[in-house]
C-alpha cells in the first residue's frame, strides 16, 4: 500500500520534523483517508514495506524514517539523494 501524507500535527510549539506527533494521509489505491501517530507510521515504513510520499506528479517526494543518534525516530522526505523538509510545508490539522 502507498499513502500520500497530506497534513501534519506537531506536539509542541517547536515546528521541526522531530516534533510531529500525527500524520493525516490518503491511500493512493482506494482514496480512503486516515491518520496515524508517529511511532505507528515509522514502524509501517521501516518494518511493513509501507510506502509514503508528499505531493503528486513531478513534485512527488518520497518519505522515509530517520533514526537520529539522539531523539526519537521520525519521518522526513527524501529527494534528489538527500533528506529534505517537505513535511514542514504541509497544512496542520
Amino acid at each position: 500500500m502507498a499513502i500520500e501524507i497530506t497534513h501534519v500535527r506537531f506536539g509542541s510549539t517547536s515546528r521541526t520534523e522531530d516534533q510531529f506527533v500525527r500524520y493525516k494521509w490518503k491511500n493512493v489505491s482506494d482514496g480512503n483517508t486516515g491518520d496515524s501517530d508517529k511511532p505507528t507510521l515509522v514502524d509501517w515504513i521501516d518494518n511493513k514495506n509501507g510506502t509514503a510520499y508528499v505531493g503528486s506528479g513531478p513534485s512527488r517526494v518520497n518519505v522515509g524514517a530517520v533514526r537520529p543518534q539522539s531523539g526519537q525516530p521520525h519521518l522526513r522526505t527524501y529527494a534528489d539523494g538527500k533528506w529534505t523538509n517537505n513535511l514542514l510545508n504541509l497544512p496542520i490539522f
